[in-house]
């Protein structure tokens, strides 16, 4: 990116943390900067993935499926195996930006992932203290650990106040996912 990278945090119940940051990700590429994307706790049969892997400079790591399902129901043995699966994600992105691949690295559900102790806690606190200065950084998920917000530039707090789900409205291919 242009200059000093920021960093972006989108948060909360509401809906549209993922929608900001690829958008994002998108308005980058448009302007030629290369993107990374890495998401956690979504399966890969969402949307924006889809359209998003057929630009030239995005580039999409794959969770993989390991166990399926929600982390809360997954044995010991699939959580490790996810968490293992995730840090080598971030890691190939960061190594990425290393190599001048990634101007724009958009952690979409890392908060999550975090909270739920899927992603080595140590890698990704190390990123956040210590980001790159040309990276712009773009993370999304439901909960904040406090420590997170003096490193951020922008931190947009997505407030649900209303909601089709709670009317038993299930979410809608091309629109929630």
């Amino acid at each position: 990116m242009d200059a000093k990278g920021l960093t972006h945090i989108y948060y909360g119940n509401g809906k549209g943390k993922t929608t900001a940051a690829l958008g994002l990700a998108l308005r980058a590429a448009g302007y030629g900067k290369s993107v990374v994307i890495v998401p956690f706790l979504k399966d890969w049969k969402c949307g924006e993935f889809a359209s998003l892997s057929h630009i030239e400079n995005i580039a999409l790591l794959k969770r993989n499926d390991i166990g399926g399902g929600f982390v809360k129901d997954m044995s010991a043995e699939a959580k490790s195996a996810l968490t293992e699966k995730y840090s080598e994600n971030l890691s190939a992105a960061l190594k990425m930006q290393e190599e001048g691949k990634c101007d724009m690295l958009v952690l979409d559900e890392a908060l999550d992932a975090y909270q739920l102790g899927v992603l080595d806690s140590m890698l990704f606190e190390s990123l956040l203290i210590n980001k790159p200065d040309a990276l712009e950084l773009v993370i999304t998920g439901h909960m904040v650990d406090e420590k997170f917000l003096e490193y951020a530039h922008y931190v947009t707090q997505m407030v649900k106040h209303k909601h089709p789900y709670d009317d038993g409205i299930q979410a809608r291919r091309g629109v929630e996912f």
